[in-house]
């Protein structure tokens, strides 16, 4: 019988309450009020704190505090990430992120997802679905980006968009729900 986070990582309804589920996201909590209370001038303590909560990252991560996430070890993150202030990661799933993107103030990167199904959504089970943004790419602020989403290699994405369908390489893409403008 699979456990809730295997269930969770499969991708198929779990329950997010369960126990080993719970302590999990409070040990991120705990990591992220360490970052975010961090000062500037405490880089060292910010590496060790994104090395414990994003094990899975390439060198020269930097975010910015504030930054929340669900987990932390969902994420894969390539050389050379920038998170701007205020990012929201729901990493119920694998959120992979290529090197040298930049993703801008107050993105948000949502894999988790409900039923549609209210009789469903009332079990207060919940699903989620992978988020894969190539290398080279920029997220404007304020971006949304919902489960699922694949975005190409050097794409850039115009500030305040909701990225609904994954979005080929080269491209200027931007609106609600985020369309391509042109090709780079």
């Amino acid at each position: 019988m699979k456990s809730e986070k295997q269930k969770m990582i499969a991708g198929e309804l779990y329950n997010a309450l369960d126990k080993e589920l719970s302590q999990e996201r409070i040990q991120a909590r705990l990591l992220l009020k360490e970052l975010n209370d961090s000062r500037e001038d405490e880089g060292p303590k910010r590496r060790d704190v994104l090395k414990k909560l994003i094990p899975n990252k390439g060198k020269n991560l930097y975010i910015q505090p504030p930054f929340y996430c669900d987990y932390g070890y969902n994420m894969v993150v390539g050389k050379n990430v920038y998170f701007n202030f205020n990012c929201v990661v729901l990493d119920v799933m694998l959120v992979k992120i290529g090197s040298r993107t930049l993703i801008g103030p107050n993105v948000q990167l949502y894999t988790a997802t409900h039923p549609m199904n209210a009789k469903e959504r009332a079990s207060l089970l919940e699903s989620a679905k992978p988020i894969i943004i190539g290398e080279d790419v920029w997220i404007g602020g304020g971006t949304i980006v919902c489960p699922g989403v694949t975005i190409g290699d050097r794409t850039v994405i115009g500030a305040g968009s909701v990225v609904t369908k994954d979005l080929p390489a080269d491209v200027f893409a931007a609106g609600n729900p985020c369309k391509v403008i042109r090709e780079l």
